[in-house]
C-alpha cells in the first residue's frame, strides 16, 4: 500500500514550484499556438489563393485536399513532443504527491489557453497582416519561452540556486518514500506485461483521438457547418478553450482537495476524472449532429467538449507519476506516442470522411470518436492502478 504524506493545503502562490508550473504553462501555450497556426493558415491560404472566378466547388475541393495532406497531422502532432514529455520528468522530482494534480493542471492548461489565443486572433492576423505573420509572431513567442525554460527550469529542487530552504526540505521530505537512486536498466519486459500501463496508454489514445479532431478541425467545422467566415470562425473556435483551460485548473484543484481530505482513494480519483474526461465529451459529440440546426446549442456543445475532456489531466494523464515516478519521462513519451498515433489516424480519417460528404461525414466522425472514448474508458476502469509497481521500485527496497 502507498504511504500517504501528511495533508497540506497546497503550494503557496509565491513558491518556486508554482513558478515552474507557470513557465510550463507558457511553454505549452507557445507549443499549441504553433501547432494550431497551421489549421488557421490552411483556410486562409486556400481562400487567399483562389481567384474570384473559381467556383465554390473548386474551393471546397482544394480545402479538402489540404485537410487530407498526410504530412499535416505529423507536422501538427509532432510539435513540442519532447518538451511536453520532459515536463513529467521535472514533476517527478518537484511535485509532492498531494500537489501533482494541481501543478500539472496549471502547466497543462497552457495548451487550452494557447488554443484560445491562436483561434481568437489567428484569423484577424491572417486578414490584417497576411497568413505568414501567424508563424512569425507565435514562432517568436516560442523562442522566448525556450530561453525562459533554460533559465528557470532545473532537474530537481536540490540543484536550484533560487529555492528557499523551507520549500526544498518540504519537497524532498514529501518524496522521501519514493525511489531516488540511479536507474540501472529499463525493465521493458515488466512494462510490456503491466496492464496498468496499458490502461494509461489506452486512455491517451482515446483522449487524443477526439482532442486532435477538435483542435485541428474546429475552425473547419465552424466554417463549413455553421457557415461563418475565417475571422468569425477563429473567434468562435476560440471559445471552447476558455472552458478547457478553466476545467483543467479546477479539475486539478478538486482532485488534490479530495486526496488531501481523504475523501477518495488515489486510484478512485484517477478513475473518476478519467471517466468524466472521456464520457462527457463523448456524449456532447454524439449530440452535435442532432442539434446542427440550432446555432446556440451547437456552440454550447462545442464549448463543453474540450472543457470536459481536459478533466483527464487529473486522471490517467498524471497516472504515470503514481505507478512509476522513476520512469515518468519514458512512460509519458510512450503515452504521447500512442496519442500521436491516435491523432494521425483520427485527423486522416476525419479529412477523408468530411471530403466525401460534409453532413454525414461529420456525423460519422463524432460517432466514431465517442466509440473510441468509451472503449478506452472501459479498459482504463478495468485495469488502472495508482500504486507504485514492483518493477518501478528501488531494488534495495524490494529486498526488505
Amino acid at each position: 500500500m502507498d504511504e500517504k504524506p501528511s495533508p497540506r493545503k497546497g503550494p503557496p502562490p509565491c513558491s518556486l514550484r508554482c513558478g515552474l508550473a507557470v513557465v510550463m504553462h507558457l511553454t505549452n501555450l507557445a507549443m499549441i499556438t504553433q501547432r494550431v497556426s497551421l489549421s488557421i493558415a490552411v483556410i486562409a491560404m486556400v481562400n487567399g489563393t483562389e481567384q474570384p472566378a473559381v467556383a465554390n466547388a473548386s474551393k471546397d475541393g482544394a480545402r479538402a485536399d489540404a485537410l487530407q495532406d498526410p504530412g499535416r497531422p505529423l507536422q501538427e502532432l509532432g510539435a513540442g513532443g519532447m518538451a511536453w514529455t520532459g515536463q513529467f520528468t521535472i514533476w517527478a522530482k518537484w511535485a509532492p504527491p498531494l500537489e501533482r494534480s494541481r501543478l500539472t493542471s496549471i502547466a497543462g492548461s497552457g495548451a487550452a489557453c494557447g488554443s484560445f489565443i491562436i483561434l481568437c486572433v489567428g484569423g484577424l492576423i491572417s486578414q490584417a497582416l497576411g497568413w505568414p505573420c501567424i508563424f512569425y509572431i507565435f514562432g517568436g513567442i516560442g523562442c522566448a519561452c525556450c530561453l525562459l525554460w533554460f533559465t528557470v527550469i532545473y532537474d530537481d529542487p536540490v540543484r536550484h540556486p533560487c529555492i528557499s530552504v523551507r520549500e526544498k526540505d518540504h519537497i524532498v521530505s514529501s518524496l522521501a518514500q519514493q525511489p531516488t537512486s540511479r536507474r540501472r536498466s529499463v525493465p521493458i519486459r515488466a512494462m510490456v506485461r503491466c496492464l496498468p500501463l496499458w490502461a494509461i496508454f489506452t486512455g491517451f489514445f482515446s483522449h487524443f483521438w477526439l482532442c486532435t479532431i477538435i483542435i485541428t478541425y474546429l475552425p473547419t467545422y465552424t466554417h463549413s457547418v455553421l457557415h461563418v467566415d475565417v475571422r468569425e470562425s477563429g473567434v468562435l473556435s476560440s471559445l471552447p478553450f476558455v472552458a478547457a483551460s478553466t476545467c483543467t485548473i479546477l479539475g486539478g484543484q478538486l482532485a488534490d482537495f479530495l486526496l488531501s481530505r481523504n475523501v477518495l482513494r488515489l486510484v478512485t480519483v484517477r478513475k473518476l476524472f478519467s471517466s468524466l474526461g472521456l464520457l462527457l465529451p463523448s456524449l456532447c459529440a454524439v449530440a452535435l449532429p442532432f442539434v446542427a440546426s440550432s446555432f446556440v446549442t451547437t456552440v454550447i456543445l462545442l464549448i463543453l467538449i474540450p472543457g470536459t475532456s481536459n478533466l483527464c489531466d487529473a486522471g490517467f494523464i498524471v497516472n504515470s507519476l503514481d505507478v512509476a515516478p522513476r520512469y515518468a519521462s519514458l512512460l509519458m513519451g510512450v503515452s504521447r506516442g500512442f496519442g500521436l498515433v491516435a491523432g494521425i489516424i483520427s485527423s486522416t480519417t476525419t479529412g477523408f470522411l468530411i471530403s466525401q460528404d460534409s453532413v454525414s461525414g461529420w456525423r460519422h466522425v463524432f460517432f466514431l470518436s465517442a466509440a473510441v472514448n468509451v472503449l478506452g474508458l472501459l479498459f482504463y476502469l478495468a485495469f488502472a492502478q495508482a500504486e507504485i509497481q514492483d518493477w518501478a521500485r528501488d531494488r534495495r527496497l524490494t529486498r526488505l
